[in-house]
């Protein structure tokens, strides 16, 4: 069975931070998955493989934090291309793992399946669907910093904290469920589809729909309106 290790390549440069990647090795053939997850050499703990806490920088101990929430991610999704990979009884390569991880890592992520979404309704000639899609996927974006997150990745946690994030921005309760459930639909057919196993990560916010204050006029307004003298005010 392949195994796999979490390594830590230090800057050479004072003050620059260094690159964390994953060794994969597979019948004594090594291979190198380099990540995006940067720490300073201070921050890496050896002994544990894993980046370590230095508690004072409340920002910077909040990015560790999810570096390390990251990590822990890839590995579990790593272990589990590996356990599928033994079930199948098919031999295998260090390689072949790497390429499961990327091709999954850019289907399974957010932005990519939310955009592959939209260019559906687009060829199904559903514009104004396309366009809500959009603004949800912005507004979920903007939640996360700009920050493309994979799909299983979506917690009931998350969506709360986008939930709270929504109203904070003084969105009425329609409009939160109208985000929600946008995102519910796409995250319902990557279940449907296989990318994501279902986590439920809606349970717990707000996808109803609440009843809005009525701005029409009644008739007998428009009736009054109607028959109103404004000779004297002609302008």
């Amino acid at each position: 069975m392949a195994s796999i290790k979490v390594k830590f390549r230090p800057s050479s440069v004072v003050d620059k931070e260094g690159r964390i990647y994953y060794q994969v090795i597979h019948k004594r053939v090594v291979r190198q998955l380099w990540t995006p997850h940067t720490v300073y050499n201070r921050e890496w703990n050896m002994r544990e493989s894993m980046p370590a806490l230095h508690m004072g920088d409340a920002e910077r101990e909040e990015y560790v934090r999810s570096v390390i929430s990251k990590i822990r991610y890839d590995m579990y999704r790593l272990s589990a291309i590996v356990r599928k990979r033994e079930y199948s009884g098919i031999d295998y390569s260090s390689d072949e793992i790497i390429e499961d991880f990327e091709r999954i890592s850019r289907q399974g992520s957010f932005v990519y399946y939310m955009q592959a979404q939209i260019t559906r309704m687009k060829n199904h000639f559903k514009i104004r669907t396309a366009e809500t899609y959009t603004a949800a996927m912005r507004s979920f974006l903007r939640y996360l910093d700009d920050e493309d997150i994979m799909l299983d990745y979506m917690s009931s946690d998350l969506m709360q904290g986008y939930e709270a994030y929504l109203r904070s921005c003084g969105n009425v309760p329609n409009t939160i469920s109208f985000y929600m459930r946008i995102l519910r639909a796409v995250y319902n057919r990557a279940v449907e589809h296989g990318v994501v196993d279902d986590r439920f990560p809606f349970r717990h916010v707000y996808t109803g729909i609440d009843k809005t204050v009525k701005r029409a006029l009644p008739l007998r307004y428009i009736k009054k309106i109607n028959a109103f003298d404004l000779s004297s005010y002609p302008n």
